[in-house]
């Protein structure tokens, strides 16, 4: 099951909890982990919040506080954890060379071989400028692009690969934007592995909904109190 998120809202996460304490996974894949720092969870015997927290280092991250993630780990005690976060200069390379360099031989099973259509491709780059607030030159937002289809494939190739390790269930938690099923780790799921069923839950804010035939589900919650996100930009 695929369960995105509005990174800085603490009832999505504790939806996410719900979700997964239901569940019973056997694994947990997080966009916010590294597979790095996934590892360093493996034979921590204290899984409190406190022991999460610094064996993650998750206050260095750059991610919201830990106290909103954390009932999630705590709903799955006995599930393997698993970071599908990709290292910058992966990233970069998606921005200068497109995603399938980057991602490397499989680019092709995973989707990434193709060029957009060009429609998807257009909706695709208003996206990055909307959630950009503007602010980025033109020419960078083909490869802002890119690099979203690498982390979406990425994810998916650390979903499989729990899912033969471990055996269903599998829970991943990412932003909502990840979980869409045209274009995000659905589809390079469907791509890569056709037989594999997956679920695709979004969490979003009232007033902020998605076509509902972008998801399985689609579950809105009242909006978090938050800054004008663009006033960064300014």
């Amino acid at each position: 099951m695929l369960l995105g998120e509005t990174h800085d809202n603490p009832r999505h996460h504790a939806l996410q909890a719900e979700f997964t304490a239901a569940l019973a996974p056997r694994a947990l894949v997080f966009e916010m982990l590294s597979p790095a720092q996934a590892a360093a969870l493996d034979g921590l015997e204290d899984r409190s919040e406190p022991a999460l927290r610094e064996a993650l280092g998750w206050d260095a991250s750059g991610w919201p506080d830990f106290s909103m993630y954390y009932p999630i780990f705590a709903a799955a005690p006995g599930a393997a954890v698993l970071g599908a976060a990709l290292p910058r200069d992966a990233l970069h390379q998606a921005i200068s060379e497109g995603a399938a360099a980057a991602f490397g031989a499989e680019a092709g099973q995973y989707g990434l071989a193709a060029p957009l259509p060009e429609a998807e491709l257009s909706d695709r780059l208003d996206l990055q400028r909307d959630a950009h607030c503007g602010a980025l030159p033109e020419e960078m937002l083909p490869g802002m692009v890119e690099a979203q289809r690498l982390r979406d494939a990425a994810f998916a190739r650390t979903a499989l690969g729990a899912l033969e390790r471990y055996g269903p269930p599998v829970v991943v938690i990412a932003g909502r934007g990840h979980v869409r099923r045209d274009w995000g780790i659905p589809a390079a799921l469907a791509s890569a592995a056709p037989e594999v069923p997956v679920a695709a839950i979004a969490l979003s804010e009232a007033g902020s909904e998605e076509p509902s035939a972008l998801f399985d589900a689609q579950i809105a919650t009242a909006p978090a109190p938050r800054d004008d996100p663009c006033a960064a930009f300014e």
